[in-house]
């Protein structure tokens, strides 16, 4: 028995989580290994080879790394699981008329869920990712972090973890930038690993098409929404194909000529409505965030002021932050672009993650 504990490691094959389970196993844990398979490429009806983390060659690359190292290593179904939760939240905010952001979810309500669950079954202390992100006990709460490589950095995707979810996790990647991890992978001699080219697609969407997606999930849909408006300064300037298939700033794939660029400002579902605008219109200075989970405090005090990021690779904005009638009121210290509703936002105190949740559609007038 290991001194350091047993950890369950989640395993997609890659080189981040491969590294991470070397790592602990290096370091005296007992590392029990875990693939979770998610998502049948077939049921999404792409044509683009199976890849990443659900594909027979990542769940076999998993599998040698634990033969290798000689720790167990499962393989975990948890199509049933995922495919309710997840596919039905992502075709329903389309519908919605916003977008979703499905590897949120799957963190907080699928992936964790299941490995917390696991690793009770087999007894295991701590579950570790290898995500890069950094988490500390501070003043009674655990807090998540930024990981050192900025340009890694995967907090932005961990706002909706709960404190005891945290209290079990560890990030060992989060100390270290990609090409030590590279470097790493290397010198425990997986240079294949080392060498293996990283997938950003959504695990469900292989060609990143979640148009063509859409339709194979709901065949009735592109007739059913083709053809509403397109609106222009309050004037109806042409016909859409259907408003799920748009999303807020898009300016390419419009198939319409105004004499100058515009872009998707609003979606309106209820009248299959997609509003343009110009470039100006796409800026805004005041939102709201429904369904907030904070993690480095329990509460925030009135006009409370963080950096907000709504979107992956956005550098943040400066904000003021109230809690009213159960939702965050985030008002902007400069003008932003592409506020797009149902993507998340997420609330930065210098490194440390604050919390974060899901833009409205029903932005704010300002």
């Amino acid at each position: 028995m290991s001194s350091k504990g047993k950890v369950l490691v989640a395993m997609s094959g890659g080189i981040d989580s491969s590294v991470t389970a070397m790592m602990l196993h290096e370091q005296g844990y007992e590392v029990i290994g875990i693939t979770m398979k998610t998502w049948d490429y077939q049921s999404s009806g792409s044509s683009k080879k199976e890849t990443g983390c659900c594909s027979l060659d990542s769940i076999n690359d998993a599998r040698q790394v634990a033969v290798n190292l000689g720790f167990p290593h499962y393989i975990l179904d948890i199509r049933g699981e995922f495919g309710d939760f997840i596919i039905n939240n992502f075709v329903d905010e389309y519908l919605a008329g916003r977008t979703p952001n499905p590897c949120v979810l799957c963190n907080t309500h699928i992936k964790w869920e299941a490995l917390l669950k696991r690793a009770d079954m087999l007894d295991c202390e701590f579950i570790a990712t290898g995500h890069y992100a950094q988490v500390r006990e501070e003043n009674g709460r655990y807090v998540v972090s930024r990981g050192l490589d900025t340009n890694k950095d995967q907090s932005y995707v961990l706002w909706g973890l709960s404190q005891e979810s945290l209290k079990r996790t560890i990030f060992p990647l989060g100390k270290y930038t990609k090409p030590e991890i590279r470097k790493m992978a290397e010198t425990y001699g997986f240079s294949e690993l080392a060498n293996k080219p990283e997938s950003y697609d959504i695990c469900f969407i292989p060609d990143n098409d979640y148009r063509a997606f859409l339709k194979n999930r709901l065949p009735e849909l592109e007739t059913s929404v083709d053809g509403g408006s397109f609106l222009y300064k309050g004037k109806e300037v042409g016909k859409h194909k259907g408003y799920p298939f748009y999303t807020i700033g898009q300016r390419k794939g419009l198939e319409i000529a105004l004499g100058e660029p515009v872009f998707v400002s609003e979606i309106i579902p209820e009248t299959n409505t997609v509003v343009l605008g110009d470039k100006d219109d796409l800026e805004k200075q005041h939102m709201r965030v429904r369904d907030f989970n904070l993690i480095k405090y329990e509460s925030l005090p009135e006009n409370f002021q963080a950096l907000t990021k709504i979107r992956y690779k956005d550098g943040g904005t400066m904000s003021t932050v109230n809690i009213e009638d159960n939702k965050l009121d985030i008002v902007f210290h400069q003008l932003v672009k592409s506020v797009a509703p149902g993507q998340s936002a997420v609330l930065y105190e210098g490194d440390d993650l604050i919390g974060g949740g899901f833009i409205e559609r029903k932005l704010p007038v300002t």
